[in-house]
């Protein structure tokens, strides 16, 4: 039985990839950080019913004393690094501590594996976000980063990093340069939900608009379901590598609201409101992957489409919020 360790395992992408590796018959150690609000830490696990095979270990990406310890005991054969202070906005009121945890958090995983358990294979999870304002229109895995956002440096420095030990150490580092993925299980911060929620208590007469920011930004949107699968085929491949993983289409949040709000029969001008409070202080214009190289050599591809996927997102908030209500 093949062991895995995930940092970040009560989030989205940490709870869908928990659910995959289980279906394959690994055994799942998930790394926590405590939390004042214990109770519902493990709130994604549990909507996906596998909160009771996670092997839970305490630990935090900012101590390296607890990832050796982690490593050491739980001698994982693959170490996958979801975790960090992922909210982009939220980046520019806590620039420290965005660095120190999506950053350098990576680089003590990473310091930890090589010290404790070098055969392991590691994943980290950078991001689209580290194009920033793009130099291609559209982006792969040799066009040049420009980060716009202390989220972004920080990811880019993780990616680096990745690089540098694989390089440096030989060490089976692979990163996975992930463009925006959604589900249901997205927190209620990122757009996404934010619109899927927003436009199911729209419906059910619990709210009267939705208020957002640039409207006009352009984002490759897939399923974070399917995105992990790609994760677990980098760390099946011989040689590590780097991957963009996307779907090769990208819409504005304008046409994504418009999916949303044409699902459930409102008419989306006469609920949506634009508030320049909510504009990032740098902007990221347009992200557009492109998923050659993934298909190419992991033979991975989108196949849930946005629409798609969006009504998945508002049916969930309608079944959530209904339930709420009883």
């Amino acid at each position: 039985m093949k062991r895995a360790l995930i940092t970040g395992v009560t989030g989205q992408d940490g709870a869908y990839l928990a659910q995959f590796l289980l279906s394959k018959g690994y055994e799942v150690h998930g790394l926590m950080r405590r939390s004042s609000a214990a109770e519902v830490v493990d709130a994604k696990l549990r909507w996906l019913n596998i909160h009771n095979d996670i092997r839970e270990v305490d630990g935090n990406l900012i101590d390296l004393s607890s990832l050796i310890r982690i490593i050491r005991d739980v001698k994982p054969d693959e170490v996958y690094n979801l975790g960090a202070q992922s909210f982009v906005k939220a980046s520019w009121n806590q620039p420290l501590l965005t660095g120190q945890v999506t950053g350098l958090g990576a680089a003590n995983v990473l310091e930890a594996i090589r010290l404790e358990r070098p055969e392991a294979r590691f994943y980290q999870a950078s991001s689209s976000e580290m194009y920033g304002l793009i130099q291609e229109d559209m982006q792969s895995e040799k066009t040049p980063f420009y980060p716009r956002s202390p989220y972004a440096v920080a990811k880019l420095y993780a990616h680096w990093m990745t690089v540098n030990y694989r390089e440096s150490y030989g060490m089976h580092a692979s990163s996975g340069i992930l463009f925006n993925h959604e589900s249901p299980l997205r927190g209620i911060e990122f757009v996404t939900r934010k619109v899927t929620d927003g436009v199911a208590r729209i419906k059910l007469g619990l709210s009267k608009e939705l208020r957002l920011g640039n409207i006009d930004a352009k984002r490759d949107w897939g399923h974070s379901k399917e995105y992990v699968q790609a994760m677990w085929l980098m760390l099946q491949q011989d040689k590590p590598d780097d991957y963009v993983i996307a779907t090769g289409r990208t819409t504005t949040v304008r046409d994504m609201c418009r999916i949303a709000f044409s699902y459930v029969g409102l008419d989306m001008d006469a609920h949506l409101k634009i508030d320049p409070a909510l504009f990032r202080p740098a902007e990221v214009d347009v992200l557009f992957g492109n998923p050659a190289k993934a298909k190419a050599k992991l033979g991975w591809e989108a196949k849930i489409t946005l629409e798609e996927m969006i009504q998945e997102m508002v049916d969930a908030d309608l079944a959530r919020l209904r339930d709420a209500r009883t």
